[in-house]
């Protein structure tokens, strides 16, 4: 089932064009890599899907249906939820408080309503025990937790509160391996849960570990789009890496015969 469907998509701000041209489809129970250098696009895309900046070229289908997002609450209310590398959590506050940040559960109305502060602390304890993420105690600061479980936090809140699809803004970037491997595992988690995720990074290694479909973004261009099955690691790799410019560059960077003798 394809939640988002884009056909040539682009974005210009002004005179300067920071997408062009950008076919994506997101479906349910599959992982949609979107890899690419610094200034390759990724992060326009992600405006665009996250409704923080409206596309100005192109098609942007969710559901069948056309439209352009014009703000971050209207994609929420269409289940696109996106989780972003430096997260917006306050570190001080409690796993739970994180969990329900901006949408916590009260008796009555404002402003005399009171959080409904036992309940807040089970629903988040069995919605992280459901994505497999069982933390020493739900009442401890968010900011004691690794990186790796912060994102997994993140990634539990936004299945939680209605998310069919999950866009993770690099969310393996700043992380050691082992963490790294906590977070792939609840990216797996999430596509088998029957969401569509949309997994932007750099690293193709982790993006072929889950991923079902690939997107390699250049200078806001698509310069590969395949499904898993049509490519090996090793050509995602080259084509992430600058594929015949790598090559050139090897040969450039090769001693000269001269140099080769002189070496001797």
């Amino acid at each position: 089932m394809t939640l988002i469907e884009m056909h040539g998509v682009g974005k210009s701000y002004g005179p300067i064009r920071a997408l062009s041209d950008v076919d994506l489809k997101v479906a349910a129970g599959e992982v949609t890599c979107v890899l690419g250098d610094n200034g390759a696009g990724k992060s326009t895309l992600i405006k665009i899907m996250s409704g923080l900046h409206p596309h100005t070229e192109g098609t942007f289908q969710v559901d069948g249906e056309t439209l352009v997002l014009d703000s971050p609450r209207q994609a929420l209310d269409r289940g696109i939820a996106t989780v972003y590398q430096d997260l917006a959590v306050v570190p001080l506050m409690e796993v739970w408080r994180n969990f329900f940040l901006g949408a916590e559960l009260r008796h009555g109305s404002f402003p005399l309503a009171g959080m409904r502060i036992r309940e807040m602390r089970r629903i988040a304890d069995e919605e992280l025990r459901k994505m497999g993420i069982v933390v020493q105690d739900i009442n401890q600061p968010i900011g004691t937790l690794s990186g790796g479980q912060r994102q997994c936090v993140a990634i539990a809140r936004a299945v939680y509160f209605g998310a069919r699809v999950l866009i993770l803004d690099e969310p393996t970037a700043a992380l050691g391996v082992k963490q790294s491997g906590v977070v792939l595992k609840y990216i797996a988690a999430a596509r088998d849960a029957g969401l569509g995720v949309v997994f932007i990074t750099h690293n193709p290694h982790h993006a072929y570990l889950v991923g079902d479909h690939f997107i390699v973004l250049k200078r806001g261009s698509t310069r590969l789009d395949s499904r898993r099955e049509a490519i090996t690691l090793t050509d995602l790799t080259q084509e992430m890496a600058g594929g015949d410019e790598l090559d050139e560059l090897a040969h450039e960077l090769r001693p000269t015969a001269r140099n080769e003798r002189e070496s001797e």
